[in-house]
C-alpha cells in the first residue's frame, strides 16, 4: 500500500496560506531592495550583485536540504524578491531625475542603470522566462511543484522563480509609475486579474499548473505596488512610511508566518501515516486540489 506522505517533498503545498506568504515576501522584497539601493544609497549595481550572492547562498541551503523546510524555502523566495527588485531597477532605470530623489545626481558606485525602460525590460524577461519553461518542458520533468523532488527539477523551478519575480517587479513599477493607475489602481487591477484566475480554477479545460505560474508572476507586481504604496512620498500617492519601518514590519509578519508553517510541518511529520482504504479515500481529494 502507498502512503499519503511524501518523504522527499522539497516544496510546499499550494494553499491560501502559501499565497499570503508569497505576497508578504514579495512586498518585503520590494521595500528591502529599495532600502539598500535607494535609502542607503548603495545603488542598483552594487545592490544587485550583493543580493544575487545572497540568493545563491540561500538557494544552496535549500538545495542541500533533504526535505521541505519553510524557513529555507521562504528565505529563497524573499532573496529572489529582493534581488529581482534591484535587477529590474538596474535594467529599466537610469540616472535621470525621474529615478533620483532629494536632488541626487547619482546613486551608488558603478553604472546607474541600463535605462531600457519597463516595456523593453519586460519583453526581455518574458523571453528568458519562456526559454526556461521551454527547456523545462523538453526535459520531461513535471511543472507540478508538489511533485518536484530532484535537484534538476528544483534548479529549473528556482530559475523560473528568480526571473518571474524580476518580471513582476517591472510590471508593478510600470503599473505604478507609467500607466497612470497609481499604486492603488495598479494593485486593484492585479487583484482583479487574480480573482479571474481563481474563477478559472473551476474550468476543467484550463490547467491549474498554468494558472499557478500566471498567479505567481502577478503576485509580484501586487507586492511591488503594495511596497511602493507603503514607502513612497504622499505627493506621489504613497503613505511615506519609509523603507526601514515598512521592511521591519513586513519581516516580522513573514517570520511569524514561517514559524506557523514550520509548526504545521512538524505536526504533519509526527502524525501517524494513513494507509490502506483510508489512504485511497484521501488521494482523490488531494488530486482535486492540484
Amino acid at each position: 500500500m502507498t502512503t499519503t506522505k511524501s518523504v522527499m517533498k522539497k516544496l510546499p503545498e499550494v494553499t491560501l496560506a502559501f499565497w499570503i506568504m508569497k505576497i508578504a515576501a514579495t512586498t518585503l522584497g520590494e521595500t528591502a531592495g529599495d532600502l539598500f539601493a535607494q535609502t542607503l544609497k548603495l545603488g542598483y549595481f552594487l545592490t544587485t550583485i550583493a543580493l544575487f550572492l545572497v540568493f545563491v547562498v540561500t538557494l544552496v541551503v535549500q538545495l542541500c536540504s533533504r526535505r521541505y523546510n519553510p524557513f529555507f524555502y521562504w528565505t529563497v523566495i524573499l532573496s529572489t524578491s529582493m534581488a529581482g527588485t534591484t535587477m529590474s531597477d538596474f535594467m529599466n532605470r537610469d540616472a535621470s531625475a525621474k529615478f533620483l530623489s532629494n536632488g541626487a545626481t547619482h546613486l551608488g558606485w558603478g553604472p546607474q542603470g541600463l535605462g531600457l525602460g519597463y516595456p523593453e525590460g519586460a519583453a526581455i524577461l518574458i523571453s528568458i522566462l519562456l526559454l526556461i519553461f521551454l527547456g523545462w518542458k523538453l526535459s520531461g520533468m513535471t511543472f507540478q511543484i508538489t511533485e518536484i523532488v530532484t535537484f534538476r527539477g528544483e534548479a529549473l523551478f528556482w530559475s523560473a522563480i528568480l526571473v518571474s519575480n524580476t518580471l513582476g517587479t517591472s510590471m508593478g513599477d510600470f503599473l505604478s509609475d507609467s500607466s497612470g493607475l497609481g499604486y492603488l489602481g495598479g494593485a486593484a487591477l492585479v487583484t482583479g486579474v487574480l480573482i479571474v484566475l481563481v474563477a478559472l480554477m473551476k474550468v476543467p479545460a484550463v490547467p491549474n499548473v498554468l494558472l499557478f505560474w500566471i498567479a505567481f508572476v502577478l503576485t509580484r507586481p501586487l507586492g511591488a505596488t503594495a511596497g511602493d504604496f507603503l514607502t513612497k512620498p504622499v505627493a506621489k500617492g504613497g503613505l511615506d512610511l519609509g523603507t526601514p519601518g515598512s521592511s521591519a514590519v513586513l519581516l516580522a509578519v513573514l517570520f511569524g508566518l514561517m514559524a506557523y508553517a514550520h509548526l504545521q510541518e512538524r505536526r504533519a511529520a509526527t502524525a501517524p501515516e494513513v494507509t490502506g482504504p483510508e489512504a485511497e479515500a484521501v488521494q482523490p481529494q488531494r488530486a482535486g486540489r492540484r
